[in-house]
């Protein structure tokens, strides 16, 4: 095993997981975490995300490899000593304690005298802009304000390194938006490493410096909010992150990073990405506001609208575009804009730069599953 103890603030080093011995969860899992940073396990149920923040925070234990935290190894430290605040999406808070009370019981664990525990934690409870309620109970609090006491309660006793499980989940559309950006903003003023689990790729693009993307218990992709947006590897990480329209083609040359393909007898140009040779199968991603209606762009085929959707700020136009009764285009609801009417033929274009050609290997896995 290589000796990765120093390289970060958390660091994951081939570690892997069986619940059972025979099936394996998480599978050779490689992941540095920097001091300060807010990083995101990202994926769809059953992807290994949760898995892993739990073997992290010591409620399971890696099958193999280690686990370190600022250098030091913690797959033989119990939970309670490793010194991590942890935020779950029930907001865990005892109903019978008051909110202070709630936020004073980790530090009373830890040994800490009245005097500071208290300045503690109307400290904790001044950040999260709770003032004032730490007389209360948990049942006479709102959603949001519940979510608020378990954020302060993981930062009370002043801990480098926060974990949260789905900490929004149980919140209403605005609230959970409101939150999010709490939390960001939290997290930047304090200067403390988050680690946080989810499965909606909206919270993940607006909360993180990096997003761990997870399926079938393999980091797809490590990259920025940015990158996995505009630069998927993968097409598991297009069609996972945002919305993304895909066509199946067939590579019909290759050089270098383009790539021409026919879809449908039409041909496409593109960017390679990791999408095999000439002959291979391929899927093509691009996504809908990066189109235009109309022959302004490099890449030009026919199309049919099937659908429209206002949205306020854009229209949604669903069409049907080279054997796909699904393809997407999001026109911005701008002052003379002009959209088709529903069945009228049109053209669609986008350039070859927002076009990527991805996993020949899957396309085939897909074709032959079916």
């Amino acid at each position: 095993m290589t000796d990765r103890s120093s390289a970060a603030f958390v660091v994951f080093d081939h570690v892997q997981k069986s619940y059972d011995g025979e099936t394996i969860v998480v599978t050779d899992l490689n992941l540095d975490i920097e001091k300060g940073e807010f990083v995101t396990m990202l994926g769809p149920s059953g992807s290994g995300k949760t898995t892993c923040l739990m073997m992290l925070a010591g409620f399971e234990s890696a099958t193999k490899g280690e686990i370190y935290i600022d250098g030091n190894s913690i797959n033989n430290i119990p939970p309670h000593k490793r010194g991590i605040g942890m935020v779950f999406q029930n907001y865990a808070l005892f109903p019978h304690m008051s909110v202070a009370e709630n936020l004073a019981f980790p530090l009373e664990v830890r040994g800490i005298n009245k005097a500071e525990r208290e300045d503690k934690v109307d400290r904790a409870l001044e950040m999260v802009r709770m003032a004032g309620f730490g007389g209360r109970r948990p049942a006479q609090l709102s959603g949001g304000q519940q979510q608020r006491v378990a954020v302060a309660r993981s930062l009370v006793f002043d801990a480098e390194l926060v974990l949260m499980d789905e900490p929004l989940g149980a919140l209403d559309k605005n609230l959970r938006e409101e939150m999010q950006y709490e939390i960001k903003h939290l997290h930047e003023s304090l200067e403390m490493t988050v680690v946080y689990v989810t499965h909606d790729q909206g919270e993940a693009l607006t909360m993180s410096d990096r997003i761990a993307v997870f399926d079938d218990g393999r980091i797809q992709q490590l990259d920025s909010p940015t990158k996995l947006y505009e630069e998927p590897a993968t097409a598991f990480v297009a069609q996972f992150i945002g919305e993304n329209n895909r066509l199946l083609g067939t590579i019909e040359s290759r050089n270098g990073d383009s790539a021409v393909v026919a879809v449908e007898g039409t041909r496409i140009e593109a960017v390679a990405v990791n999408c095999g040779e000439t002959g291979d199968r391929t899927q093509l991603s691009i996504r809908p506001e990066r189109i235009a209606i109309g022959d302004s762009r490099d890449n030009v085929v026919p199309a049919v609208v099937r659908e429209l959707i206002y949205h306020g700020d854009h229209i949604r136009c669903r069409l049907s575009v080279l054997g796909s009764d699904e393809f997407v285009v999001k026109v911005p609801n701008n002052v003379g804009a002009r959209v088709p009417d529903v069945d009228e033929a049109t053209e669609v274009s986008w350039d070859t730069s927002d076009c990527r050609a991805l996993d020949s290997e899957t396309v085939d896995q897909e074709q032959d599953s079916q």
